[in-house]
């Protein structure tokens, strides 16, 4: 085998992104068709991934790798669905493992080998960017993945996960259902029924997800506050009992209709400190609303903590 000098070496992996290189891409730049393959025997330095696509080390592939190598496989239109690109990179259970499931558009050809799944499809949808891979839209990349969920408990987690976590809303998912291939369709639009009533609003998931990027511990959601006495002073969206700070963010009262009278007033005469963030501003301007809570977060540690009391038994959605 000739060797490869350092230098050679070093250009080969600035010009493949994760280490993975189409193997004529190799060839085009000099590197011998014999050497590529001795270099990909068992125990050397290089692997084959897919048909014509090498990593090159011999560690085991990383996730990203994996999927690097199905875009580069199944050409430049092809876009990554299902899990990988569903957004739930939370612990609901259903994290992608496993197989990597790839649009391309119906007149292309690849085919799926290993551990690549191959879909073509006359609904192309137009992929985006994350970390420079391709994905395709979240409702299209949940739905796609519903549609091969055998477990009803991991597919009412998969299809509610997105709008509790303020990716997509009800209404985008059983539209792309509605839309696409009706094959397999029946348990996921039984699942979606089934969740539409449970699940947090959109707005409440848009305002999990700021907090989630906001430097706070993580509060819990649609709370009873109640005084020493034990009268409830009322039910609030967010809720950060170390400092007994309140966060009203347009979630809990869009569904069950305006708070009762008094609320406000009865939880700033107990000292509580709440934040209220109307959704528009939710949506327009997120970086300002996790500025405003570690700004009232702040002010709410450096007074004495109210004698108020968070209920254990949260309403649902918390």
């Amino acid at each position: 085998m000739t060797p490869i000098s350092p230098a050679a070496l070093a250009a080969l992996a600035d010009g493949a992104p994760d280490g993975v290189v189409r193997a004529a891409e190799l060839r085009a730049g000099g590197v011998p068709g014999p050497e590529i393959a001795a270099r990909c025997r068992p125990g050397g330095p290089w692997q084959r991934l897919l048909p014509g696509v090498l990593l090159l080390s011999g560690a085991e592939p990383s996730r990203r790798q994996r999927l690097r190598a199905a875009l580069v496989y199944a050409g430049e239109e092809a876009a990554i669905t299902g899990l990988d690109a569903a957004g739930l990179d939370h612990d609901l259970g259903v994290r992608a493992v496993g197989d990597v499931h790839v649009l391309v558009p119906a007149a292309k050809r690849p085919t799926a080998f290993g551990y690549l799944v191959v879909e073509r499809t006359t609904r192309m949808p137009t992929p985006t960017e994350r970390d420079g891979l391709r994905y395709a839209p979240v409702p299209r990349a949940v739905l796609d993945a519903a549609r091969r969920e055998c477990d009803a408990i991991r597919l009412r987690a998969l299809l509610s996960g997105p709008v509790r976590h303020g990716l997509c809303g009800v209404a985008e998912l059983r539209a792309e259902l509605d839309a696409g291939n009706q094959n397999g369709s029946a348990a996921p639009r039984a699942a979606l029924r089934a969740v539409s009533d449970g699940v947090v609003s959109l707005t409440e998931g848009l305002a999990r997800k700021v907090a989630r990027g906001a430097l706070l511990p993580p509060p819990r959601w649609n709370v009873p506050i109640r005084d020493v006495t034990g009268a409830l002073l009322g039910v609030v969206d967010a809720w950060w009992d170390e400092v007994a700070l309140g966060w009203e963010a347009g979630g809990q009262h869009f569904r069950l209709g305006p708070h009762p009278p008094g609320r406000d007033a009865r939880l700033s005469a107990a000292g509580v400190i709440m934040l209220r963030t109307v959704p528009e501003v939710l949506r327009r301007d997120p970086d300002g609303v996790r500025r405003d809570l570690v700004d009232a977060f702040r002010r709410a540690a450096n007074r004495v903590r109210p004698p108020v009391h968070a209920l254990a038994d949260q309403l649902p959605g918390g």
